[in-house]
């Protein structure tokens, strides 16, 4: 009779306790989930953090790196800037994209041009932003106008108007001077130079949020629509 194999000394293949690769833990910024299909009649609110690294970002020379990027991003086709606010370490925006991969092309381009930029501001080198955007599609009236809010109002969420003890109606690290949708029409404060942005072409940034009334300068967002 041949001779028969044991089981137990077979450690070729199968299962065996505690092989394969350990698990590394809780990754930053959340699960890497795929994004939905997107279409280009619905905006999208973007937000990117930078790393603990990087300094204060309201900071004037900080304002002006991040405005001559944007002005090299007007007129791009399939992408455009609409609407952003500048928060002491995260960066919201509305933005427009013709599909999907338009927007996964703008962000990376966008990203790579700020990082760039705030790195000379800084005299630096190494990662700027803590990972990848945070992208979450506006499909409604309601929504449209509840984010606008949320990024042009930023700063009093932050409690950064009161930081800066201004007396500002409107937050001048925001594209809050180029929106017209306010109840009280914003005046640009002298030797300052607004956020060069892109006029909307979605209907949702256009008017129709506006059928939820008009955006008012003290009005505080509430936390429904953070990307914490």
């Amino acid at each position: 009779m041949e001779p028969t194999s044991s089981p137990t000394t077979n450690t070729h293949g199968g299962f065996r306790k505690g092989a394969g690769r350990k698990k590394s833990g809780k990754k930053l910024g959340g699960p890497h989930r795929k994004r939905p299909l997107l279409s280009k009649r619905h905006p999208v609110h973007v937000s990117l953090r930078t790393v603990k690294a990087i300094p204060r970002l309201r900071q004037r020379h900080v304002y002006e790196a991040i405005r001559r990027v944007l002005i090299r991003f007007l007129g791009k086709l399939g992408f455009q800037i609409c609407h952003l606010s500048i928060q002491h370490n995260h960066i919201h925006f509305l933005v427009e994209a013709a599909g999907k991969r338009m927007l996964s092309r703008g962000m990376q381009s966008l990203a790579i041009n700020l990082a760039r930029e705030l790195n000379k501001v800084f005299r630096r080198k190494g990662k700027v932003f803590a990972f990848r955007y945070h992208a979450t599609q506006i499909k409604t009236d309601r929504y449209a106008r509840n984010v606008l809010a949320y990024v042009l109002n930023n700063w009093r969420r932050h409690n950064e108007d009161v930081r800066a003890n201004s007396k500002l109606q409107f937050d001048p690290y925001s594209s809050a001077y180029s929106f017209h949708g306010w109840t009280v029409e914003p005046r640009v404060p002298k030797d300052w130079a607004p956020l060069q942005v892109a006029p909307p072409e979605t209907g949702l940034l256009i008017n129709g949020w506006s059928v939820y009334g008009l955006l008012v300068p003290t009005e505080v967002p509430g936390a429904q629509l953070a990307h914490r």
